[in-house]
């Protein structure tokens, strides 16, 4: 047996060419450092998912280092990565599964980032002092990802000598790339360079190649250009090799690894799993500091609706179904009784919307806005499932 594992995870896409650019990463990964067992596992959406990734390599060694190849700690590195981690734990207790921190806010990746704009970007001081650079993010539910975006966003652009620097969204939250590129209309720049800051290529590149189009069409006087995303390089290559030696010495671990809702500490194995995690866990990717059982100040709920609102089903519509849900609770004057929360993705991408109602454990899926009535009349207040919707009953 291998004495060291790495296992590279990735989101999974319903991409096969973002798929196929990731594993030719771990691939090369792979070929350069022989010493090591390296391999890959995905979220979602592709495979090896990422418990039967953390089997396999568990079965070949006795020391696991996991990288998640995620830029930022939102939903899946909160909550999916730490669940699957601690159950490999359970079911291999021979081995020693080691996470690390995400890519995060790092000096390495502002570098790789400039360099592909610098690929579209002027040459000259002057031209470059009339151009603005639009940094596109992917968007997240969690606050903590988006302000580290932010955060990126200023030092990719930090003392370059640029007119301006604008962080974005392409979904999820906003700004949006639509009302950023026109905030930065208004500043009359010559040029526009917009940065994806995603690591791999994908379904999101095609919409923002079609949003800079656009924005070029409305208006042409600008010079608007689109940079490569992040990809592949030398300097990713040694960030993965810091994340990885960081997690083997047990420095900067994965955020909730030890968590009381994710991991049985001694005294709080109850809180683990179950409605009382999920619903906590809502309320965990705020702050931590709510992070702890306190007493109610309001009478429970009578019942507790989750949209999910990650980038799929925002894109089908489910901000306006979360509002329309929202808005017929309060004309019932149920507000109070049956509270409405937007989530992260709920693991059902390409199915959405998707709506869970706790405690009494149905999901449902394909919901539109037209469909609120419905839900509200029929299950929220009269107890009478939504059949054509159900999607499952969890008993």
């Amino acid at each position: 047996m291998h004495d060291e594992g790495l296992l590279l995870i990735g989101h999974g896409s319903r991409d096969a060419a973002s798929n196929a650019e990731f594993e030719a990463l771990v691939a090369e990964h792979r070929a350069a450092r022989p010493g090591i067992v390296v391999q890959h596992g995905y979220i979602e959406l592709a495979t090896p998912h990422l418990a039967d990734a953390l089997a396999a390599l568990a079965a070949q060694v006795s020391r696991v280092a996991v990288v998640p190849l995620f830029l930022f700690a939102a939903g899946h590195v909160k909550n999916d990565i730490p669940i699957a981690l601690e159950q490999a734990r359970t079911a291999f207790p021979g081995v020693r599964f080691s996470a690390a921190r995400p890519l995060g806010v790092h000096p390495a990746l502002a570098e790789i980032a400039f360099e592909r704009a610098a690929s579209v970007l002027p040459e000259e001081p002057a031209a470059r002092a009339r151009t603005a650079l639009v940094v596109v993010g992917r968007g997240a539910s969690d606050p903590d990802a988006n302000g580290d975006f932010c955060k990126m966003a200023r030092l990719i652009g930090e003392g370059r000598g640029l007119q301006l620097v604008e962080p974005t969204f392409i979904g999820i939250t906003r700004p949006s790339v639509e009302e950023t590129l026109e905030r930065v209309a208004r500043q009359r720049p010559e040029r526009v360079v917009v940065v994806p800051y995603f690591l791999f290529a994908g379904r999101l590149m095609t919409k923002l190649a079609e949003q800079v189009d656009r924005f070029s069409a409305t208006y042409p006087w600008i010079r608007a250009s689109l940079a490569p995303h992040l990809g592949r390089s030398s300097a990713l290559s040694g960030l993965i090799d810091e994340r990885a030696r960081q997690a083997l010495a047990g420095e900067a671990p994965l955020p909730c690894d030890t968590c009381m809702y994710r991991t049985a500490l001694p005294g709080l194995a109850r809180e683990v799993g179950g409605l009382k995690a999920m619903l906590y866990s809502v309320r965990h990717t705020l702050t931590h500091t709510q992070a702890s059982n306190h007493p109610h100040a309001h009478r429970s709920l009578r019942k507790h609706v989750l949209v999910c609102g990650n980038a799929d089903c925002v894109d089908r519509g489910s901000l306006a179904l979360l509002e329309a849900l929202r808005r017929r609770l309060k004309q019932a004057g149920q507000q109070q009784q049956i509270r409405v929360t937007r989530t992260s993705c709920m693991g059902r991408c390409g199915e959405g919307p998707t709506v869970a109602v706790y405690p009494d454990g149905v999901w449902y899926r394909g919901v539109r806005e037209e469909d609120a009535k419905d839900l509200v009349e029929e299950h929220l207040l009269g107890d009478r499932l939504v059949a054509r919707l159900v999607d499952d009953i969890m008993q």
